[in-house]
């Protein structure tokens, strides 16, 4: 009976920290921000470390701090012929919001003539994807280190009515410390009950997505069970070359998994791989 009192107690202390961390959220997110040029020239910009549909990320050095951040250079004309201004600053505003430990967040925002600049941190670790691939899968002991920080970022986006919809190994980071940054928050959206939007990556994608369904938090539940069993195993559990085909996998939730993985990992996955929403694991 002590133990269950004390995981109650636990319980409710973490919902006091989530409570109050929704509520910062909402204030920064109600605050209205301009972006400026001034302060741009703040920065030394190093190299690239990439490039997108929109434009590049660049390493850049703050000439005050001597600080690295990682610089989103984003083309206005682009962003403009594709239609796609509303939702850029609609993660800016998020990036904004957003104060979590395992989510990546906005320091600066700026603007010239040609590009919108948002400035992170930067996470020198690299994308999990990377070292994925190297190691070829993780350990359970390590997949679950990584999982157990994806899982109380979900919660804490889910408890601010946010979904991220597009968790996958390519949009976690790792920092210098081997913790996470969930990054990449262009597929975020707050809502209060159910949307209908396509989006996300084809082989995270949850079922009820594809079918148009309307969906909520359960989406990330589900991305979530995908992203285990691929740390785990070294390739997620519905592939082909064709995406209708990954659609068909998923929607007919066809998958095996290894004879590697024990019998704990195997029962976690198969519950937040269900197609039936109310079977599907939303608490873990």
């Amino acid at each position: 009976m002590a133990l269950w009192t004390k995981k109650g107690r636990n319980r409710s202390a973490y919902t006091e920290v989530l409570d109050k961390l929704k509520r910062e959220f909402y204030q920064r997110w109600d605050k209205k921000t301009l972006s400026s040029s001034q302060g741009l020239e703040e920065f030394t910009k190093i190299k690239t470390l990439g490039t997108g549909s929109f434009g590049r990320v660049m390493l850049v050095k703050h000439k005050d701090s001597d600080n690295f951040y990682a610089m989103k250079c984003i083309e206005k004309v682009r962003i403009i012929k594709l239609k796609q201004v509303d939702h850029t600053l609609y993660e800016k505003k998020i990036l904004e919001a957003i104060r979590f430990p395992f989510i990546i967040s906005l320091e600066w925002s700026f603007k010239d003539n040609s590009y919108l600049y948002f400035v992170m941190p930067f996470i020198n670790g690299g994308e999990m994807f990377t070292h994925l691939r190297r190691m070829r899968k993780f350990n359970e002991v390590l997949a679950r280190f990584y999982a157990s920080q994806v899982l109380l970022a979900l919660e804490f986006l889910h408890f601010c009515d946010i979904l991220y919809r597009d968790l996958k190994p390519e949009n976690i980071l790792i920092d210098s410390k081997g913790y996470v940054k969930i990054a990449d928050l262009g597929f975020c959206k707050i809502v209060k009950g159910r949307t209908w939007t396509l989006c996300g990556t084809p082989e995270y994608i949850a079922p009820e997505i594809i079918l148009s369904k309307g969906y909520g938090k359960a989406v990330d539940y589900w991305s979530f069970g995908v992203l285990l069993f691929e740390m785990s195993a070294g390739y997620p559990p519905f592939t082909s070359s064709d995406p209708m085909k990954v659609y068909e996998r998923i929607i007919a939730c066809k998958y095996k998994c290894p004879g590697s993985f024990s019998s704990e990992l195997t029962d976690i996955i198969k519950n937040l791989l269900q197609l039936d929403l109310s079977r599907r694991v939303q608490q873990i």
